[in-house]
Order: structure tokens, then sequence, then C-alpha cells
């Protein structure tokens, strides 16, 4: 594996020449850096096989990567298998060396697949991250986030059943519907790492899922237009905790137009706050490329974000860490001149 003792070959050495590095290895260098490894391992090992009977199986960190790299590139198991064999990148992240093995094959990685969605392994790799995060004093808390977005399915008929997804829905955004599923996210309001999530069908209302995206220890919650009368709803008014919050929600367009510039200030400065949701959304869908789901049902989909979610905020992380680097050393540098 990548960060264990292994012997340069002769393309390691060939690579290592050149002046560049590309997008894709700078992406996976940082992975490699920031991911809680042993955690992420140890939350499988209970439920890996035994390997008492039959063929010897993969190591679970072989497989995981393997896992990591087709969420993150949202590529087959097929096409991940290919992609493997095809990368250099992509085989020094595995720590794949043919002289001593080869690639497993697209079958294992979905039996890999099957064994997390069915003990929702997914959910418990994003809560070690967050234990991660807390304990290396990552995590700010008092303010959350908390906003929902859009992942359209696949409307076809033209498949082994003849029907659509039974657990994705229509909803009507504006003018224009959607078929599909909503994921919902609690981010935290000072860092923007996200803390809580949950899917649904995209015809569930925002309203209806946001008392779980907010923690017990939040005093103040920021929410959209969207989200107006959250206050009100008695999943709210009933609990001690959540009674407490102090509910900020944007106001609506109609309601901006004629505020003075005072109160337009105030809104300007809650919607800075509430963009630190949009951006771990921006990775799951642009940098990722989850723009629509690859697996039917919301428990497989809410698998596949939980660990999405979890990439995204180890992702975050690092390029922090890059640019408090970047600023040390600009610092450093002027103060020498």
């Amino acid at each position: 594996m990548v960060g264990m003792d292994t012997q340069q070959s002769f393309t390691d050495a060939e690579y290592s020449n050149r002046k560049k590095a590309t997008r894709r290895e700078r992406f996976l260098a940082m992975m490699e850096e920031i991911i809680p490894w042993q955690e992420w391992v140890a939350v499988i090992e209970a439920f890996y096989y035994d390997n008492q009977v039959g063929r010897k199986a993969w190591p679970i960190e072989t497989m995981l990567r393997m896992y990591l790299l087709q969420g993150w590139f949202s590529l087959s198991d097929e096409g991940i298998e290919d992609a493997v064999y095809d990368s250099y990148a992509f085989r020094r992240f595995m720590g794949v060396d043919f002289h001593l093995t080869q690639v497993p094959d697209a079958t294992t990685l979905l039996k890999f697949r099957h064994l997390l969605e069915a003990h929702r392994l997914g959910e418990a790799l994003f809560e070690a991250q967050k234990r991660f995060f807390e304990e290396n004093g990552w995590i700010m808390h008092g303010g959350s986030v908390v906003d929902a977005t859009l992942i359209a399915a696949p409307t076809s008929t033209k498949n082994k059943l003849g029907q659509r997804d039974p657990e994705m829905h229509s909803t009507k955004k504006g003018k224009q519907w959607y078929f599909g599923m909503k994921a919902h996210i609690g981010a935290d309001a000072g860092t923007g790492y996200v803390h809580s999530l949950s899917v649904t069908g995209a015809n569930i209302h925002d309203l209806d899922e946001a008392h779980h995206l907010i923690r017990p220890d939040d005093d103040v919650a920021n929410l959209d237009a969207g989200y107006r009368g959250i206050d009100k709803r008695t999943e709210v008014t009933s609990d001690p905790d959540l009674s407490k919050v102090d509910y900020r929600v944007a106001a609506g367009p109609g309601k901006t137009r004629v505020m003075n510039p005072w109160d337009k200030a105030s809104e300007s400065a809650k919607a800075s706050v509430r963009s630190k949701v949009e951006h771990p959304f921006l990775i799951i869908k642009r940098d990722f490329g989850f723009r629509k789901t690859r697996y039917r049902g919301v428990a497989k989909n809410l698998n596949h974000l939980a660990v999405l979610f979890a990439s995204a905020n180890l992702l975050m992380r690092a390029r922090a860490e890059v640019i408090g680097e970047r600023l040390n050393r600009s610092r450093v540098m002027s103060w020498a001149g």
C-alpha cells in the first residue's frame, strides 16, 4: 500500500523525473494524507470476510481505496477496474505492483460495496470522519447551516423491471419538474464541514427533514427562505434543545426588494453564512460528478452520499491546510524581505 514500505519500480523511477504532477495526482496525494485510514479500516473490519474458507480475501484497505476511487471519479465497477489498469496515479494510490499482484475485478468490488450497504458502513465512515475532526479540534459548535439539493434519477423504464425507481419521486421547483431524490445536510456554520445528512424522495419538503440536521448544542440555525415557519413546527417546539435555537431564515425576494439599506446589509450578512453549505454540494456534484443517482433506492444512495460527504469534508480540510501553508510561507518571505 501507499505509505507502506514498497520497493520502487522502474515505472516509479520514470514518473518521479517528470517536471509536473497532474491535478489527479495532486488530489490523490491530498486524500492520501488526510484520510484516517486506520480508523476507516477498523470500521469495516468487524463485518469483513474471515478468510477461514475459500480464497483469501483482498485486504480491506485495498478494496476501500478502490471503492473511494470509484466514487470520486464517478465510474462503474468495470470502469474503475479498467481505470486502475490504465492509470499510474490510480495504481499508485491503491499500491498495486503488477510484479506482485493484480487489480481486484469488478465483481469483487461489487460484493464489497454490497457489504458496505448491508451494514450501513457508509454512514459509519461518515461518523468516523466526524470523530476524527472532533479529536483534532477542527469542528466548531454553536451554529449550523441547513439546506437541501435535488439529485436527478434516471426517468427511463428501459431496464429489467420495466419501471422507474419506486423510491424516487417528482417535485416542482419554480416552473420546472424534477424526478429523483433530495440530499439534506447540516453544515457547521464556522467551517462549512457537513455534520448531518439525510436522503429522501424529491417530493419531501425541506422542512420535514430540517429538525434532523440541527445539533443539540446549536444556538443558531441559518436557513434559506424555503424553511420559513420552522420555529412553529411541532417537532421543534416540543424539543427542549431545538426550541431554544435562534432560527435565522432568509427573507423572501419580495421582502428584500423593499428593505431599507440597513436590513439589506443584515440579509447580506446572513447570506454569506448560508453560502458555506453550497461548497460541499459543489464538491459532490462538480468534483465527484454525482449529479445523477447511480443506484436504485434511497438506502444505497445514502450509503454512497455518506462516503462522498465524508470525502468532501476531508478534501476541504486538506485544501485549507495547503492554503494555510502558503500563507505562512508568504509571511516568512515578507518578514525575511
